[in-house]
């Protein structure tokens, strides 16, 4: 298997980052849409820089995406356990 190195000033596709990421293509989306991953629209379809890439797979990202999702946890087990 081949390792790609991701070039921070290189443009990217969704799909190359997609494949880079070894994510889904729902994941991708999902990431665009809540703004986990920042990108420019150009005809139509996302640009990603390679930059934004290696922000994503950074420790304190990961550390802060756990967070929210902690977060957002337990507000939704308090909202189950209140019924």
């Amino acid at each position: 298997m081949e390792s790609k190195e991701i070039k921070p000033n290189a443009v990217y596709t969704t799909a190359e980052t997609k494949s880079l990421l070894k994510i889904s293509d729902s994941t991708i989306k999902r990431m665009l849409k809540k703004g986990l991953i920042r990108a420019n629209k150009v005809g139509g379809q996302y640009r990603i820089m390679g930059k934004e890439i290696l922000r994503v797979i950074s420790p304190e990202l990961e550390e802060k995406a756990t967070q929210k999702y902690l977060k957002i946890k337990d507000k939704v087990v308090d909202k189950i356990n209140k019924w």
